[in-house]
This record gives structure tokens, C-alpha cells and sequence, in this order.
């Protein structure tokens, strides 16, 4: 017996032993590759919120969809509290890239607003919060010393100044003061409040400005700034002090458009007199995936860094359908503000450090643009080159939201992905409101050769909603086709907005264009015609541009084309344009900043 069992004992060892080599080979390769960072240290517009969808409103009641707008964002005691339109409660973080939602219900308005365009300001009583206006309801003014606990009281039950679009700024001498106003008729006020006195004003209003959109393009009404139906909006006022200089800020021409934007005046006092910066729109962002940087806010983090966060339009389901996008910003030696938008919908540093707003930029390009994609299934008119079309307004989707629908990208190549970003769409959704314990959940697979498969990000046992899902590596990941499987999804059909894959790939740089020109309008001075050749290896060229040879701060991204039309300069300010190529393998190097002509 001992002669028959030892040739089984010896295979059972030498089995044995084989696989555990495999193991040991599979946990090898496991280790060499890179992992998903649990604390990303880059970002990526739109911003990664469990945005709610909207009320159940004439706006949304067959057309179920999530959005919000308006953001508020102020740092108290060393956290970072963010407050938006119809949230049901609102974020606090520590870092500006993980954000914890607090539900909490203020005060309803007459128009069944849980919040509309508010104010919020770290007075050094307690963060002040100004939920909304309302016809015929008076509102309460809120206060709050532990608003990460979501605990507020009503520094006064009835807040005295009947205000749209409210700003709350306390100056370092301690007074109070309110901006205010969205209309395309009056303009934006100004008044200082008594807090000892039920916070009653203590002038009469002041008139600030209204907008002027024959002198300044950027606040003619309509997508790209043409074809208007009616006025412009004036709104969304926001106040900054730096370095003894007030910076009255405000959105225009309307919230629904590519070019929302946001404007700024300066003076040396509160209440004014404002001059109107040379430099405007200073927050801009007409071009992109994430398109639109109106009605926002401007703040400092920890480090001294400032910020400006705003909101992102996509108007497809409905016209106010839209998000939020975070951007470094600062104040020149010159005293001008600025807000950096140049890729401002592709990863971001977040802070750690005192930098300059300009190096926040990762570098990391887009792999994805265009490229070919296959699918488990589609709805008509959804194919999934809809996710790969660098396009917020179109999306694939599948027939259903079942688990085991996919879809995949082919890069064309090996190259190294270093972030994912994975935007859903809310295709036949059936929620209103904020939604308690819903999440997405999904597998990210990578492969070589499109046959064999490995997991890069498990998502199967997520607990969060993340409309907007950003995942970013380790260490560069060699790949060259990437494919997302649904498991579960929170409402409606499994729909990607876009799958967007950044990194680099091997290679130099594209060439810079030879010819690049800034025809500006004889008829109409808002105008400017910018031409270019096409360069060999780019998918897209990046255009800064400003009213000074060193003050080149507006930019603009241009996919597949070799002109753009502008309708936003200023009248009476010169410009100066730079152009630079956009390539997978990186940036070309900048032009020579050339005048319109």
C-alpha cells in the first residue's frame, strides 16, 4: 500500500506546490500594480457631490434630474463649509477633495425652495446664514457655532431687507454688511445691518451697478453670447477683501449658458464707489466638459490660497440642470483678481501647501477623446461614442440598470492612465428631492489586449452616492482598454455623461502652430475671430488671453477645429492671445503673445 499511496503523495506535493507558485505569482503581479488612493491628492470638475435632485416642481415633474447652483463656500474654525441651491443640508470638509454631507431643513420659501442662492459668512460670532427670499414670508436669519453637527439657531426669526441673491460680508472693523440682487431691470444694492438691532439696515439701499452688455460682450444674453431673447441677469453678488480692497463680484448673463460667468468691481470701500476691473470676467469657462464658472464665491483655504468655486451648466433635461466647479484664483501684484479655468475640468492638485494658483494644474491629459467604444447594450440615439465625445449635454446608456450592463474604451494603445472619472447621467430617473442611502456601485476593469481582464477599482460594496466619481492612482497604470460594469445604480437606466481617462501616453509633444491670428471685429469691438493651422498629433489647443501682455488669464480649450469666435471682449480694453497645442503625450510649447488686430 505504502509503494501504491507514495506517487500520490509525491503529485499531491508537486501540485501543491504549483499552485502556490501561482498564487504567489498572481499576488506578485497584484503588488507591482498600482492601487486606488482611498485620499486622492488631485480633484476634477464637476466636483464629486451626492447632489440632490431638484424638488418636485413644473421644472423637474417629468423630467427627473439632479442639480444645483449658487455655491456658498466659507472656512470656519479650519473647515470648509459649502452651501448651494435645494441641497436639503449642506457639505463640510477638511481638504476641499472629501466632502461630508449634513441634511438639515431650514426654512421653506413661498416657492418651495429648501435654500436658493443663500449667504453664508464666518462672522466672528458664528458662521450667519441666509437661506432665501421670499414673497410674503419672512425668513430667518441663521447662526450657527457647530454647523458640522448641523446645530443652528435663528439670530433673528424675520430678517428685516427683502433680498434676491443675498451676500453677507462682515469687514475686519467688525461691521455688517448685504449685497444683493438678481433681476435684468434693477441692479445689484448694498446696505450695512445693525445685529443689536434685529439686523434692520442701517442706510437706505444703495445702487451699485447694472450690467452694460453693449461695452462688455461677456454680458450680452444666449449661449456663446449671441442670440438673446432678453436681457441679461445681473446676480449672485459676492464680496472679498484683500489686502485693504473691496472686490464686489457678481454672475452674468444668465445661468443656463456656456458663458456664465462671473464679473468684479473694486473700490476702496465697502459701499463703494466700484470701478469695473479691466480684467472681465475674471471667473470664465465657455469651453470644455465642464462648461460655465457664474454666481459663485471666492475664499481663502488654510494656507492662504484663494479659491473660487462657481456653478457648471449642462441645461439638457431642464435649463437650470447644473453643477459645481472649484478653481484656483488669486490676487496679482497689481491687485487684480483672477480665476485659473485653464483645464479646469481635468485634475487638479488639491491643497497642502502656499502655491501659485497656476502650477495646480496636474499635466495629466485626456486619453479617451474620441476614441472607440463598445457597449453590453444601448438605447436608440445613446450609443456609447456619447461617452467619449468630451460633451456634458450627451451620454450613453444602456437599456437598463442592471448589473452586468458595461462599457468599454479602447485608448488605441498602451499608455499610462493615472485617473478615472466616471460622470453618470440621470437617464429615466425617477427621484425627487434629497434621496437618504442611495449609491452607485460598479467594477473598473483594465487589460492589455482586450481579452484578458483585471479588476483596477472595486465599487461593489459602495456605500455612497457619487454622481460624479473621480478615482485617481497610485502610480501610473501601463493600459490600453478600460471597461466600467454596472452593479447597481441608484435610480434609472446605467448612463455615462462620459468616461473620462487621464494620463499620458509615450511620445514627444505636439509641434505649436505655426500661424495663429486675432482678427478683432471692426463693427463690433466684442468680437474677435482667433484662426490657427492644425498641428499633427493634438486633439485640441489651448487659448489664454487678457488685456495685458502679462495678464493672460482667461483661457479657452477648442476641440477639432482651427478657429473660434469669441463675442465676450470688452470695448474699450486691448487683448492679447497665446496658443499653445493640446496633445495625449502633453502640451506644446506657448506661442508668442500675439495683439488683435
Amino acid at each position: 500500500m505504502a509503494s501504491i499511496a507514495c506517487p500520490f503523495i509525491c503529485l499531491a506535493i508537486a501540485l501543491s506546490f504549483l499552485i502556490s507558485q501561482t498564487i504567489c505569482s498572481a499576488s506578485t503581479a497584484k503588488a507591482g500594480r498600482p492601487e486606488v488612493l482611498k485620499e486622492p491628492k488631485t480633484y476634477c470638475n464637476p466636483l464629486n457631490l451626492d447632489y440632490a435632485f431638484t424638488p418636485k416642481m413644473d421644472y423637474s415633474e417629468n423630467n427627473c434630474h439632479r442639480s444645483t447652483a449658487d455655491p456658498v463656500c466659507i472656512m470656519y474654525e479650519g473647515k470648509y463649509y459649502l452651501f448651494s441651491t435645494n441641497q436639503y443640508g449642506y457639505w463640510w470638509s477638511d481638504d476641499l477633495g472629501k466632502w461630508n454631507f449634513v441634511p438639515h431643513l431650514f426654512k421653506v420659501n413661498a416657492n418651495n425652495d429648501q435654500v436658493c442662492a443663500p449667504a453664508a459668512w464666518p462672522a466672528k460670532d458664528g458662521i450667519l446664514f441666509l437661506p432665501c427670499f421670499s414673497d410674503g414670508v419672512k425668513m430667518p436669519l441663521y447662526q450657527s457655532t457647530k454647523p458640522q453637527k448641523g446645530k443652528w439657531t435663528e439670530a433673528t426669526d424675520a430678517f428685516p431687507v427683502t433680498t434676491w441673491d443675498p451676500s453677507l460680508f462682515e469687514d475686519t472693523d467688525g461691521k455688517l454688511y448685504i449685497y444683493w440682487g438678481s433681476s435684468n431691470f434693477y441692479p445689484l444694492y448694498a446696505a450695512q445691518l445693525d445685529p443689536k438691532n434685529g439686523y434692520k439696515p442701517i442706510n437706505k439701499p444703495i445702487e451699485l451697478m447694472k450690467l452694460e452688455p453693449k461695452i462688455h460682450g461677456w454680458e450680452q444674453f444666449g449661449e456663446d453670447n449671441q442670440n438673446g431673447t432678453m436681457d441679461p441677469f445681473i446676480e449672485g453678488a459676492w464680496m472679498n477683501k484683500f489686502n485693504g480692497k473691496y472686490y464686489l463680484q457678481y454672475g452674468a448673463p444668465g445661468s443656463e449658458f456656456n458663458v456664465y460667468g462671473d464679473g468684479v468691481y473694486v473700490s476702496d470701500k465697502a459701499m463703494g464707489p466700484f470701478k469695473y476691473q479691466a480684467h472681465n470676467p475674471f471667473a470664465f469657462k465657455p469651453t470644455g466638459f465642464a462648461r460655465g464658472a457664474g454666481h459663485g464665491s471666492t475664499f481663502e483655504d488654510k494656507y492662504g490660497n484663494v479659491w473660487h468655486i462657481a456653478t457648471n451648466v449642462i441645461a439638457v433635461k431642464h435649463k437650470f440642470e447644473r453643477r459645481l466647479g472649484l478653481y484656483p484664483s488669486g490676487i496679482d501684484k497689481d491687485g487684480v483678481l483672477f480665476c485659473d479655468t485653464a483645464f479646469g475640468d481635468y485634475p487638479h492638485h488639491l491643497p497642502n501647501a502656499k502655491n501659485d494658483p497656476h502650477s495646480q494644474f496636474s499635466s495629466w491629459m485626456l486619453l479617451s477623446y474620441k476614441k472607440s467604444g463598445k457597449a453590453s447594450s444601448s438605447r436608440e440615439n445613446n450609443d456609447p461614442s456619447l461617452a467619449f465625445d468630451e460633451d456634458i449635454k450627451t451620454y450613453w446608456a444602456a437599456k437598463d440598470g442592471k448589473p452586468g450592463q458595461w462599457l468599454s474604451v479602447d485608448l488605441g494603445a498602451a499608455k499610462d492612465v493615472r485617473a478615472i472619472q466616471v460622470n453618470y447621467a440621470d437617464d429615466e430617473a425617477t427621484l425627487y428631492g434629497k434621496a437618504s442611502g442611495i449609491h452607485h456601485r460598479y467594477k473598473i476593469f483594465d487589460s492589455l489586449d482586450g481579452e484578458h481582464w483585471n479588476l483596477l477599482v472595486d465599487k461593489s460594496a459602495n456605500t455612497k452616492d457619487i454622481p460624479h466619481d473621480y478615482i485617481e492612482l497610485s502610480a501610473p497604470l501601463k493600459s490600453r482598454y478600460i471597461k466600467i460594469e454596472n452593479v447597481e445604480m441608484p435610480t434609472g437606466n446605467f448612463a455615462l455623461g462620459d468616461l473620462r481617462i487621464f494620463g499620458t501616453a509615450q511620445g514627444t509633444p505636439p509641434e505649436k502652430p505655426e500661424i495663429f491670428s486675432a482678427q478683432r471685429s471692426e463693427k463690433d469691438r466684442r468680437d474677435v475671430t482667433l484662426r490657427w493651422k492644425p498641428v499633427s498629433g493634438a486633439y485640441a489647443y489651448e487659448i489664454l488671453y487678457g488685456v495685458a501682455p502679462d495678464k493672460l488669464y482667461s483661457s479657452l480649450l477648442v476641440h477639432d477645429a482651427d478657429h473660434y469666435n469669441s463675442h465676450a471682449l470688452n470695448v474699450d480694453s486691448p487683448y492679447y492671445f497665446q496658443i499653445r497645442s493640446v496633445g495625449e503625450t502633453g502640451l506644446s510649447k506657448p506661442s508668442e503673445v500675439i495683439a488683435a488686430k
